[in-house]
């Protein structure tokens, strides 16, 4: 499988080149993403959150990168976990997987990022969408029209 065909055979948005988010992946698209040329896995859940299988133990066996980021709904979009991204995704020698439970945090968390590389609010928004950002919109856009305001 081409890596290109990766967001199109799996329930993935590609927000970036070489950039994956998605809700909770099941081990079996693990498993896809990880033939499919995907190096490392973001995960933005709270430790207490059930995935469904170990993805830890399952990350390792498939010899992926496995960065754990506990992102709070809301609360969790902060300047240090924005950070921690940041530099997840720096460390990275490939193709990244960054998920939560919906998509939702991992396309608000991409969104301050997207800002934070020089994008307008809307801009930023637009790739936050376009990464699963739902519910998590309205406090994206106020802490983005904070930080411009600045």
């Amino acid at each position: 499988m081409a890596l290109p065909a990766v967001a199109d055979t799996l329930p993935f948005a590609q927000p970036r080149p070489q950039l994956y988010s998605a809700g909770q992946p099941s081990a079996a698209q693990l498993q896809q993403a990880a033939d499919a040329g995907v190096t490392t896995l973001i995960d933005l859940r709270q430790p207490d959150e059930d995935r469904g299988f170990d993805e830890t133990a399952a990350t390792e066996r498939l010899g992926l990168r496995y960065v754990r980021i506990p992102v709070a709904g809301a609360a969790g979009l902060t300047d240090a976990n924005a950070r921690a991204l940041r530099t997840a995704l720096a460390q990275s020698s490939g193709p990244v997987l960054v998920h939560c439970a919906s998509g939702n945090r991992a396309g608000a968390l991409l969104a301050l990022l997207n800002a934070r590389d020089g994008a307008s609010v809307e801009q930023a928004l637009q790739l936050g969408r376009d990464a699963g950002m739902t519910s998590l919109e309205a406090p994206t856009r106020a802490l983005l029209e904070q930080a411009a305001a600045r």
